[in-house]
Parts: structure tokens; C-alpha cells; sequence
């Protein structure tokens, strides 16, 4: 028998409320501490706390004010590890995540984060810079601009056709777009397609700040018009020729906290949607819209997809759907593929699959002054199609200084929107950010990021889909500028093309005279970046796994010049047909004048100095990733003079000339000017699925993880497994071809008889080489199936002299497996003198309630509502009020106290119990 444990319960009080009922916001407020365990004598911090009824614990986080509905994914930390995503309330600052089988103690370094950015305590509570930030130099201005306006006049209009429904949603998904094309244009004209992030759905028009995340809008509200913030964007491409569509997908963003890939895969399928309609408005124009027949016909031939935020990797998945079918039974457009993308747009977007489309162009707009993903993931569209296919496809990241993430879109932008409008980078008036408050001269106006957006969408399209190698220079790190992009500072740099060799970290490359760092590690000593750097890096950006295997960089640091930090790939590679060496390397911000001599050694010994090469760091702050590399090129005529065999270039030398410093190296490639013609290789497509078991009462089975292998061709994945208790995970390098069963994980699973939580065996995984990677995330969910233990309340001590202690026992009528969490409240007194907050011990009263004795008040008005915990195989603990002796004469004295459920009401049919205190003898 398990002896009963007696602990004086330490819990703050909390009135906890069920996510999305009425009253909410209200029943809230008033939360501010943390709860704390029954068992732990570590609080929790200010603004978290356990709730949950029985053994269905949750971890609850409730914001200081409401977190806007923004494109980041909101996530719980315990330091390196991702706990989970968390669902969020109806009042936008409370956040509920099942804790499942983690433990009270492992709650450790709890931490809120979304895109990096710290959300519970401010970074600047860490972090603070002193450096002045520097505006970098205008760059040359390059021979063609693609921000001006085209000859053509346009034609404007909308259309709205029936809502789809799409697998996995419950609501239908609308079907409306704004359309702005050229008129009177002859033959067909390229589409580009516009899809908007993940914002606020509704608005009750006249308030400054009544939105909603709705779908359907409520009696009064209106939609927010997300689709129509691109309108100045599509009128620049429809004047140059283009047809331009902007589709709405408010429908997606009220229902895509429920996706497991944050909707990425509902996303493409809308996007295909609205492809497959034009597809057959082209073939049949008399059943188009009447818009569309007062156009120039559109050339399905040639698309360009533009997506903003999670819109980013919507197109990208779309664009990756459109060359590899995505399993049926997920996909919202099972049709016939009748189009062809030639390249994505993506501003400031999410890559939380890490899964970009190796094989089609890209452009990655990256905000400098982004707030909202504001680690700038999305450099991961860049730097992940390394190695993966053919190579040919260039891939550009185009990092735009004082740039945030809303003012891409004019609805949502202050003063030019229709709905209530935020600066999402935000501002501290206390301490303002040295680079992108408002005014700063480094922070760009609306009007100024907007026109900057514009000329780089307009210059994609007019690379990618005309084919116009003019622009080039301005996407691919020659250092030019467009004149229409007024005074925005842009930097660029590139993967892909016409680029060969490859000087990787990755792939068993070795270096000497600096170190050779891991992107994302837990271990400071081995990560490229500590956690506690002044500013974060786009290249290191996080994934699911606080440690991973391939993303890897060179380290260098030195305190005076002379000696070589040496690359030596696995082999000897080829730089035979290039012109310059390009070098992606980055120094820490605000930083000038890092010097770098260059050099190369053959096969046969021969070293060759190219040239030198400077380095100035980026304006960046605490706030901001500003760890981005720079394209530095060398040309590679010196090492062709002195007879250097440049097909087998064997070594790469960067000798620092400054006195000190520190710089990463990320890679460097042969380059040669021009457009590589970019053809889809045949890849292997892997998508992970998700099966739900039951644990079942006996015996063991052995289930499997569901994993489709489709596509064509071999190819690698890396596949982490994820272990359930303890986040940490093991990996390993898989060949995949179509229809095998080479990702096999084998989850056992133990029938039993005891109460437990439902366990997630996950995995996810990453494309290495010669394949994609649709659903990455997925695994075997096993269900509990066995009933939760009855809690009962009964008396030990409930008539008490005061100097003692009111005790009650909290029982089970089973052990669990698991912690139980019971919440118990004090109710006011129906009969007689109830005992005062003055009556208990002051330390109890605020560690329980948060609250203090004065002034003076019945203890019920305390809010003492308490989750308490039964540690897994107990069968039952104390609840225990410790009463003071005083030297007032007093009337005998009560409390009243019940079971309650989450909504802190008595559960019905359960006893209210009452403990008595008599005055001292």
C-alpha cells in the first residue's frame, strides 16, 4: 500500500477558464503569477501555469497583451527544446500546449518563441547593444531597372467563385482573387500569382483594434482584404505585360493552427485551384470571368508564384506539388497539372519544413527590420538547395535594410488599410532599436519598403519569366542596384546558376586554422552562433531538433593577422569555366573594414593568392538577424597566369590581413556571368503520414511509422527520431525510392491497465540529396485507453485550534502512470464567521494565491483556486492550510472547499467540505 503523502500545498492560484468559452478574457485578467507544482519547490515563471483536468495536463502561458495574429509560429521552450506548439484563445494572449507525459522538473528554462524572437521577456533583457548601427553604401546603379512602369494599360477586376473545401478543414476555403493585367497586348502573357500570409481574418470596422481570427466573419464584422495589399505590385508587372492574380485565403488562416504543417500543404492546393481554373478559362474564354476576357490571355507556360510570409511556403509547396504529386488522400486539387512554375517569390516567408524546391528559381526577399518571422527562416530557400539536385536553378536572398514584414502589404500597413494596421517590428520608447525604430536612418518608410518590394518582384519576373539576363546582377550578388528601389540599402547574394565547384562545410570537408561549427547545436562550444549573441543569424536559423547533422560552417576567429584558415574538401573539385570565386561569408554586425587575403591550392601543391577581399558587417541590433553573409568575389585570372589546375583545385585559404576579428565562411563557388536554362530532375518525393493506435491492455505490438516514398529516382533523406520523453532525438541517412519501405520505425508499444497520457512517437525529415520532402513531420500517436482514476476529497483534520493545521486528503481510487492535476477551491461560507486572509499563513496565502493577507478579507475572496498535484503511483496527497495563532479572541472560524472542474465550478455530486478553526484554548 502507498503510503499517503502530506505536502502543504504551494500552488499560486489561477482562474482558469476553457480556451474559446464565453467570459474568457474576463475570467483571465487576473492571472499574473505562475503556478506552482505540489511537489516542486521551483515556480514556474511569472505567467505560466499547469491546468487541465485529471491527467489531461496542460502547460499555459498567458501573454502581458494580446500577440497579434501574425505568421510565426508560437512555440514552448524548455531552453534548446521545442515542447510543442501551442493553441492559442479566442483573446489572443492565452496559449495551452498538452504537456503528455513531460514531467514538472523538466520544465526547466521555459520560454516562449516564435521565429526566434523571445515573447515572455523582452531580448533586450539579455541582449543590449551598444554599437552605433551603419548604413551600408549605395551600390551601383544596375543598366536595366525593372521598377519602372511598362507601356501597357491595364484592366482591373475580381472574381468570387464557390469556396473549396480542402482535407483537414472543416470550413470551405473562399475562391476570390483580385485580377490587374495588361489590355490590348497581343499573344499570351506570363501569370504571376500573388498569395498573402497568415493575418487576422475579420475586422468590426470603426474599431482600432477589434479583430479576429473568424472564419465565416460574425454579424458585423467585415473581412480583412489581406489579397488586395499587393495591388501597387501587380499594376507595375501588368503595365510590363504581365497578368497579375492575387487570391484571398482568410479561409486557410482561421483553420490552419489545427494543421501539422501549419498549413502549408491547404496553401498549394489552393494556389493549384486557382491554376486549374485559369488553366480552363484559357482553353475556354467565353466561361471566364469578365475581367479575364478583358485581358490579355495568360501563358500557363510560364508562372511565377509570389507568396508573402506562410503564403512563402505555400507557393513553394505548390511549386513543389506542381512537379512531384503530393499524396491524395492530403491534397486539397487532385487534377492534372496543366502549368508550368518558373519561379517563386517569397518575402519575409516561413520554411518550417525546411523544404524548399531545389529545382525551381527562386527570389527570398529578407526583412532586415522583420518582427514577425523575425528570424528569417526563409534564407533556408537559398542556403537548403545546396547539394540536393541539379544546381542549375539559381536561388537568391535579397536582404533589404530597415525593411519590417507587414509594409510588403499596403492592408497591412497603418493608414493605407482598411482594418486596423500594426508596425510589427514595434517599438520600445524606452530603449529604441538602433536600426529599425521608425525615423532610425536605417528604417525604411511604407511608401519606400513597398516601392523596394515591388522593383524585386518585378525583376524576378522579368528574369525568370521573360528570361531578360539584365537583371541577373541585381539577384545573384554582383553588388548593383535598382534606381526604382529610391534609397533602400539591398544586398544580395546567391546559390545556383552558373556556379560550379563548391567549397561546403558539409560533406567530410576538413579546416585547419579555424573550426568547423555546427548550425544548430546545444553545445555553445560547438554551435556557429552562442544562444547569447547580440543578434541571430538567417543561417542558423532553428528547426524541430536542438541538434542536427549537415548545416555546418566555418568559425574563424583571430587576435592578428597572417594565419590561414585552410577548407580541403573531401575531394578535389573543379573551378574550370569560371571567372571568379564567390565567397558567402559574414562578420558580426556593425563591424567595418575585415580584411581577407584569397587563395587556392591545386593536386600538385601549387597555391595561388587571387586577390583580397573586405567585409563590412550589417546595421543590426539585439532585435535583429543581421548575421547574413555577403557575396564576395575574387576573380580567378591570377591563378590561370600562374598555370594553376583548376580542375582540380584541392584547397581554399582565407588569410586575415586585419589585426582582429571574426567572420563564418557559409561556402564558395566557381562563378560565371549569365542564366543557366533550368530543367526539374526526377526526384524521389517522401511524406509522412500519422496513425493513431490504441495502447491496448496487454501484450506488446510493433507498429510502424506510415512514410510514402513516391516520385522517381533515388535518392537521401536524413531522419531524425524524435524521442517522446525527452524531445532529443537520433538521425540517420536513408536511400529512398519510390514505393520502398526504406524509412522503417518501428514504435512498440506495451499494453497496460494503469491511467496514462496519449504518447507521440514522431520523426521528421530533411531532403540531403536527389529528392523532396512534402509532410516532414509525422508519427504514431498511442492513445490511452484506460479510464482516469476517480479523485475523491475527504477530511483528515477539519475542526483544527488555531496554531494548527486544516488538512484534507485528495485520493485516488487507482494509481496513475502519470502526474494527476486536480484543481481544488475555496468557496465562500454559507453560515457563520469565515476564516479572513489574516487567519493563514502569509507565505501560503502567496504562494498559493499570489495574493497577501492585507488588507484584511474573507479567504474566499483570495481566489484560491489550486491544481494539485498526484505524482504517478500514489494513491493519494494532502491538502494543507496552515491556520496562525493570534492574540485576538475570535468566534469559531470556517472554510469551504470542493473539487472543482477547469471553469473552477464544484463538479456536481461531489461533496463541498467545510474545516472548522477554534479560537486558542
Amino acid at each position: 500500500m502507498i503510503r499517503a503523502r502530506r505536502i502543504c500545498v504551494t500552488a499560486v492560484a489561477v482562474l482558469a477558464a476553457l480556451a474559446g468559452s464565453p467570459g474568457l478574457a474576463q475570467a483571465e485578467q487576473s492571472q499574473e503569477p505562475g503556478l506552482l507544482s505540489a511537489m516542486d519547490d521551483n515556480p514556474l515563471p511569472p505567467g505560466w501555469r499547469i491546468g487541465g483536468e485529471g491527467g489531461a495536463r496542460e502547460l499555459v502561458w498567458r501573454a502581458p497583451k494580446a500577440v497579434p495574429m501574425g505568421d510565426a509560429r508560437v512555440e514552448f521552450r524548455t531552453g534548446d527544446r521545442l515542447l510543442g506548439v501551442p493553441k492559442p484563445a479566442r483573446d489572443g494572449r492565452t496559449f495551452r500546449l498538452a504537456l503528455g507525459e513531460t514531467r514538472p522538473e523538466q520544465l526547466t528554462d521555459l520560454q516562449v518563441m516564435a521565429a526566434g524572437r523571445r515573447l515572455d521577456a523582452s531580448a533586450d533583457d539579455k541582449h543590449r547593444s551598444g554599437s552605433r548601427a551603419r548604413m551600408p553604401a549605395q551600390a551601383p546603379a544596375n543598366g536595366v531597372d525593372p521598377g519602372r512602369p511598362g507601356s501597357y494599360r491595364t484592366v482591373t477586376g475580381e472574381y468570387d467563385l464557390d469556396p473549396v473545401h480542402l482535407p483537414g478543414f472543416d470550413t470551405p476555403v473562399e475562391m476570390t482573387a483580385k485580377v490587374v493585367a495588361p489590355k490590348g497586348a497581343t499573344g499570351s502573357r506570363p501569370l504571376a500569382l500573388f498569395l498573402h500570409g497568415r493575418h487576422g481574418t475579420c475586422y468590426k470596422p470603426g474599431s482600432e483594434d477589434d479583430v479576429t481570427g473568424d472564419w465565416p466573419c460574425a454579424d458585423g464584422y467585415k473581412p480583412i482584404p489581406s489579397y488586395l495589399g499587393y495591388l501597387r505590385d501587380q499594376q507595375l508587372l501588368a503595365s510590363q505585360g504581365y497578368v497579375t492574380v492575387s487570391i484571398s485565403a482568410n479561409g486557410i488562416n482561421a483553420q490552419d493552427n489545427e494543421a501539422e504543417d501549419a498549413g502549408a500543404q491547404a496553401r498549394s492546393s489552393l494556389v493549384r485551384q486557382h491554376l486549374a481554373r485559369w488553366a480552363d478559362w484559357t482553353a475556354h474564354r467565353s466561361s471566364a470571368p469578365a475581367v479575364i476576357r478583358q485581358a490579355a490571355k495568360a501563358d500557363l507556360s510560364r508562372v511565377l508564384l509570389v507568396g508573402h510570409s506562410r503564403g512563402g511556403e505555400g507557393v513553394n509547396r505548390a511549386a513543389m506539388d506542381s512537379l512531384y504529386r503530393p499524396p491524395a488522400a492530403e491534397d486539397g486539387y487532385r487534377g492534372p497539372v496543366r502549368w508550368k512554375v518558373r519561379g517563386t517569390v517569397l518575402i519575409g516567408p516561413t520554411i518550417f519544413g525546411q523544404n524548399p524546391v531545389a529545382d525551381v528559381p527562386s527570389v527570398t526577399l529578407l526583412p532586415g527590420c522583420d518582427g514577425d518571422v523575425s528570424d528569417l527562416q526563409g534564407q533556408d530557400f537559398v542556403d537548403g538547395t545546396r547539394g540536393i539536385s541539379r544546381g542549375t536553378a539559381l536561388h537568391s536572398a535579397v536582404y533589404m535594410v530597415g525593411a519590417n514584414h507587414n509594409y510588403f502589404n499596403s492592408e497591412w500597413t497603418p493608414g493605407e488599410a482598411v482594418a486596423p494596421a500594426m508596425d510589427d517590428f514595434g517599438t520600445d520608447p524606452e530603449q529604441p532599436d538602433p536600426v529599425c525604430t521608425p525615423g532610425a536612418a536605417t528604417r525604411l518608410t511604407a511608401a519606400q519598403q513597398h516601392k523596394a518590394g515591388a522593383t524585386y518582384i518585378a525583376a524576378a519576373a522579368r528574369l525568370f519569366l521573360a528570361g531578360d539576363d539584365r537583371v541577373r546582377p541585381l539577384l545573384d550578388g554582383s553588388g548593383k542596384r535598382a534606381p526604382s528601389a529610391g534609397p533602400a540599402r539591398v544586398l544580395t547574394h546567391a546559390v545556383g546558376g552558373r556556379r560550379s565547384g563548391g567549397f561546403l562545410p558539409d560533406g567530410g570537408a576538413k579546416v585547419t586554422g579555424a573550426r568547423l561549427c555546427s548550425a544548430i547545436d546545444p553545445d555553445p562550444a560547438v554551435a556557429c552562433l552562442d544562444p547569447e549573441t547580440v543578434g541571430s543569424s538567417p543561417h542558423f536559423a532553428s528547426w524541430e531538433t536542438e541538434q542536427e547533422t549537415g548545416r555546418s560552417a566555418v568559425d574563424l576567429k583571430w587576435s592578428s593577422p597572417g594565419r590561414a584558415a585552410r577548407i580541403t574538401p573531401a575531394k578535389p573539385l573543379s573551378l574550370r569555366g569560371s571567372q571568379k570565386l564567390a565567397l558567402r561569408v559574414f562578420v558580426p554586425p556593425n563591424t567595418t573594414g575585415t580584411k581577407f587575403d584569397v587563395s587556392v591550392t591545386d593536386s600538385s601543391n601549387r597555391r595561388v593568392t587571387l586577390g583580397s577581399v573586405r567585409v563590412d558587417g550589417l546595421p543590426g541590433s539585439a532585435n535583429t538577424a543581421s548575421h547574413w553573409a555577403q557575396e564576395l568575389r575574387v576573380p580567378l585570372s591570377a591563378a590561370t597566369r600562374a598555370g594553376l589546375d583548376l580542375r582540380h583545385v584541392k584547397s581554399l585559404d582565407l588569410t586575415p590581413r586585419s589585426q582582429s576579428g571574426r567572420a563564418w565562411l557559409m561556402d564558395a563557388w566557381g562563378w560565371a556571368p549569365g542564366t543557366s536554362a533550368v530543367k526539374a530532375a526526377a526526384l524521389a518525393r517522401v511524406d509522412v503520414g500519422r496513425t493513431i493506435v490504441k495502447e491496448g491492455n496487454s501484450g506488446t505490438r510493433i507498429y510502424r511509422i506510415p512514410v510514402e516514398i513516391s516520385g522517381h529516382g533515388s535518392g537521401q533523406v536524413r531522419v531524425y527520431v524524435l524521442d517522446p520523453d525527452s524531445g532529443r532525438s537520433e538521425n540517420r541517412l536513408v536511400t529512398v525510392r519510390p514505393g520502398s519501405d526504406a524509412i522503417d520505425v518501428p514504435v512498440e508499444v506495451k499494453g497496460d491497465t494503469v491511467y496514462g497520457d496519449d504518447v507521440e512517437h514522431d520523426i521528421a525529415v530533411k531532403a540531403v540529396r536527389n529528392a523532396v520532402v512534402g509532410k516532414y513531420r509525422g508519427g504514431i500517436i498511442v492513445e490511452n485507453d484506460d479510464p482516469e482514476p476517480v479523485i475523491t476529497l475527504s477530511p483528515v483534520a477539519d475542526r483544527v485550534t488555531e496554531g494548527e493545521a486544516l488538512t484534507w486528503r485528495l485520493s485516488v481510487d487507482a494509481p496513475a502512470a502519470v502526474d494527476l492535476w486536480e484543481p481544488v477551491r475555496v468557496l465562500p461560507v454559507t453560515e457563520g464567521a469565515e476564516l479572513s486572509t489574516k487567519d493563514v499563513d502569509p507565505q501560503w496565502l502567496e504562494d498559493s494565491s499570489g495574493d497577501v493577507a492585507d488588507p484584511e478579507r474573507p479567504l474566499s475572496d483570495a481566489s484560491l483556486w489550486v491544481w494539485v498535484n498526484i505524482p504517478p503511483g500514489s494513491s493519494s496527497v494532502d491538502f494543507v492550510v496552515p491556520i496562525v495563532r493570534d492574540q485576538v479572541a475570535e468566534p469559531t472560524e470556517s472554510m469551504r472547499l470542493a473539487l472543482t472542474d477547469r471553469n473552477a465550478e464544484p463538479l456536481p455530486g461531489r461533496p463541498v467540505l467545510t474545516g472548522t478553526v477554534l479560537d486558542k484554548p
